[in-house]
């Protein structure tokens, strides 16, 4: 007994560190989709250690210069190829939701795809306990991985 409680209250006081990324390849509108949720003061932490500056992703008023540090991180720790071929991704938005911030991204011009290759480094500069799950949708069919620090490299085969 008193070995599980010391388990647990170890998990309680131990911080989880995790991203998810959703890569959704939309046939109607030829768009591969991606979006990305992190826990927002961990993406804040990360993005401070990177601009030696105080990031506030809360601060509506600084939100062009917050997208913009958003997008050129995510853009410098998310890669993906599509079906060997370099994507450039393109950035939609974010938000901020709760505990979270999302970012939206898209890449043009995908009629089909067969093979997702991923590399996935996001918060990796700040935290080596880091979890990044993904999931990738291509023609209904759904597969899922996670790649756990410093693991960043994934493949997806539809």
């Amino acid at each position: 007994m008193a070995t599980s409680l010391f388990k647990w209250l170890i998990f309680l006081t131990h911080p989880l560190y995790i991203t998810v990324t959703e890569i959704n390849h939309n046939p109607k509108d030829k768009v591969m989709e991606i979006s990305c949720k992190m826990f927002t003061n961990d993406f804040e932490a990360v993005l401070e250690k990177v601009t030696h500056a105080k990031v506030d992703l809360s601060d509506v008023k600084n939100k062009t210069a917050t997208d913009k540090l958003i997008a050129d991180y995510i853009q410098r720790h998310l890669l993906l190829k599509l079906d060997g071929r370099p994507a450039v991704l393109q950035f939609i938005g974010s938000e901020k939701e709760e505990d979270g911030t999302w970012s939206y991204f898209q890449v043009n011009n995908i009629s089909t795809v067969k093979k997702i290759d991923v590399s996935n480094s996001l918060l990796y500069d700040n935290f080596n306990q880091e979890i990044n799950i993904m999931h990738a949708s291509v023609g209904g069919v759904k597969k899922s991985t996670r790649l756990d620090y410093p693991s960043a490299e994934a493949v997806f085969e539809f």
